[in-house]
């Protein structure tokens, strides 16, 4: 009688573990094409691209680039699987990431901390004025791009997104100021790093006003001390952009970004300057059909103090622009195409070109992404 209770005890357990796990599976689940169940949602992603840079780059790197930045050769630009979970009152949010754009964006970081695309968790403090409070490696608010090419008119990014943070780390505490405006507020380790590079905590801020269905416009700033080991004679960075995107999914859209930044540049005697850099873009898209789109770009980018690009050439002050089109066919909801020409000009020699200095580049570059 004894070991008939312990059997019947055991298979109790056994097949209440089973039913367990079996449930914790079933809830991650396709975040665009099913239902969920539960509260936990599973996404995928992955974005392939062939890209062929006219200039033939030695190391097949292509220069001031970090997305798609691989020359002549098939190749992930970013893949990943993450998880969202929310049950109201909490919320989690777990995204490693894998590619080139990895490789090439997180080269500063240390071990497994390259491969965060995100990993967050938050607390609401008010259901009423929907306020949160997150914690960790958050997306970053800055330009009207970036990293899930998916999102965007082009294909490529312009050269805003690829100098200001793709990804943050610190806190996030965001709530309605009104019925169309947004406030966000960042304490963060500083300009993209999650490993903090010296001791001082940056400042952020977010202002998101959605006038209209077809509007939103965003300003955002930061405040920090860029003081570290690579550029110990930088101190406090200020820096500010705003940008606009109209009627994305109509038949004509457009977007544009403005940004001015000041890096403090430390003198000796106290002798402190600052160096200032900014850049410009409007990008446009007109449907052709219900499947597909032109769009194109032209942009305009000046830092003729390098604060955050250094000419490959040596040439000084970086100043380059650039002029692109990008064809866009949706193959279903979830599967795009594109094939994209980009050119790239300057009125100094920014570009190496069969490592001959030269004031222009050329790239034409073809993607497939999927998403679930």
């Amino acid at each position: 009688m004894k070991f008939k209770f312990i059997l019947q005890f055991l298979l109790l357990l056994f097949f209440s573990f089973n039913s367990y796990a079996q449930v914790a599976n079933t809830g991650m689940v396709e975040q665009m094409d099913s239902a969920d169940i539960g509260k936990i949602v599973l996404s995928g992603y992955v974005d392939v691209y062939y890209g062929y840079d006219f200039n033939e780059p030695v190391t097949s790197d292509r220069p001031y680039a970090v997305s798609s930045a691989r020359h002549n050769e098939i190749n992930i630009n970013l893949a990943y699987l993450g998880m969202n979970y929310t049950n109201g009152k909490v919320r989690a949010r777990f995204i490693p990431g894998f590619g080139t754009y990895m490789n090439a964006n997180y080269s500063s970081e240390v071990g497994t901390l390259r491969n965060l695309v995100e990993a967050n968790a938050g607390v609401c403090l008010s259901t009423k004025l929907d306020i949160w409070l997150d914690a960790g490696v958050i997306g970053s608010p800055y330009t009207n791009e970036s990293a899930i090419s998916k999102d965007h008119f082009m294909y490529t990014r312009s050269f805003a997104p690829e100098y200001v943070p793709y990804y943050l780390t610190g806190v996030k505490l965001s709530g309605k100021l009104s019925p169309k405006i947004i406030g966000y507020l960042y304490i963060l380790n500083g300009w993209q790093n999650i490993t903090d590079t010296n001791n001082p905590l940056s400042l952020g801020t977010q202002i998101e006003y959605r006038p209209n269905k077809k509007w939103l416009i965003n300003w955002n700033t930061y405040v920090g001390d860029e003081t570290n080991a690579n550029a110990p004679q930088f101190g406090m960075r200020y820096f500010s952009d705003v940008y606009a995107i109209y009627n994305p999914d109509g038949r004509f859209s457009f977007t544009t970004c403005t940004y001015a930044g000041a890096q403090q540049i430390k003198g000796a005697n106290n002798t402190d300057s600052y160096a200032y850099w900014w850049q410009a873009n409007f990008i446009a898209k007109v449907k052709l059909s219900n499947t597909t789109s032109l769009a194109g770009r032209v942009e305009y980018f000046n830092d003729e103090k390098n604060v955050q690009i250094t000419p490959i050439t040596g040439a000084g002050g970086f100043t380059t622009g650039s002029a692109g089109l990008c064809f866009n066919m949706k193959i279903s909801k979830n599967a795009l195409f594109r094939i994209e020409q980009k050119h790239f000009f300057s009125e100094n020699t920014m570009y190496l070109k069969r490592n001959k200095a030269s004031n222009s580049d050329n790239l034409l570059i073809g993607n497939l992404t999927v998403w679930f």
